[in-house]
């Protein structure tokens, strides 16, 4: 292992706020036991920040991104995906909206990106579109406040599943308001949903303003498009015609025998 420069290890204590060390820095400085009680210190502490910011970003369990079966939507853009996963997205404050059918890998992908950001260092959450407006709708004042905060300070917001169920007009505009905030802030928004932007009003129907929220939506956005048929009917499919085969493996002979009289 490469001997690491004093005045290295002295950054790296006064970037961990080891104030103690710091303090007795001359009689410490010069021992071979410092540079890899710095070096335990800081992966831990990486470790622990990781963890903290994973349970705060509620991912959830799911299939990592080398799972994704690439051959089985008829429209997919690789290269898109791939370049979404660099987070040059983020940086720039461009909002993803995955577009496509149900069971085709929107959430899959949405979660994914949610933990490379997180894996990053990026603040991250990771909500359903129903969780987040059923958490917000029931609030007013400095509750509505404290709790929108929860969905606008992350530099990531993941929404999913948007367009599965109707909301009325008062959860419309919650939704606008987080999408509002967050523009104005140049955050990113992740959004997977089943329905193109033209199909919107059916979601909020009577709503004025997801004309506006559409219009805030497009104004930094990677569109991604998704077509095919579900990927979970085809795995019900295969496993039930797997089952009926060993049904008839399992199965005793039907061959009649005659007892000789």
């Amino acid at each position: 292992m490469p001997k690491i420069p004093e005045d290295e290890l002295r950054k790296l204590a006064l970037k961990m706020r080891l104030y103690g060390l710091l303090a007795n820095w001359s009689e410490v400085a010069s021992e071979p036991w410092l540079p890899k009680l710095l070096e335990m210190e800081r992966d831990e502490r990486a470790r622990r920040s990781h963890e903290y910011r994973l349970r705060n970003a509620k991912i959830g369990a799911f299939k990592d991104r080398s799972e994704f079966d690439w051959k089985h939507p008829s429209k997919v853009d690789r290269l898109q995906i791939d370049e979404l996963f660099t987070l040059d997205f983020i940086g720039e404050g461009t909002n993803v909206v995955f577009v496509g059918p149900n069971g085709i890998g929107k959430t899959m992908l949405a979660r994914n990106l949610a933990y490379e950001a997180v894996s990053r260092g990026v603040s991250t959450r990771y909500t359903s579109a129903s969780d987040m407006l059923a958490a917000l709708g029931g609030l007013t004042g400095s509750m509505l406040t404290q709790r929108l905060r929860r969905y606008t300070k992350a530099t990531l917001l993941v929404v999913d599943e948007l367009g599965y169920l109707r909301y009325d007009n008062h959860l419309a505009d919650l939704l606008y308001e987080v999408i509002s905030r967050r523009y104005d802030a140049e955050a990113s928004t992740v959004i997977t949903t089943n329905k193109p932007f033209s199909e919107w009003n059916q979601v909020f129907e009577g709503a004025a303003c997801v004309s506006t929220m559409v219009d805030r939506l497009c104004h930094r956005i990677e569109l991604v498009q998704l077509e095919g048929k579900s990927y979970r009917a085809k795995e019900a499919a295969s496993l039930a015609r797997k089952k009926r085969a060993s049904r008839r493996k399992r199965a005793p002979s039907r061959t009649k025998t005659r007892s000789s009289k």
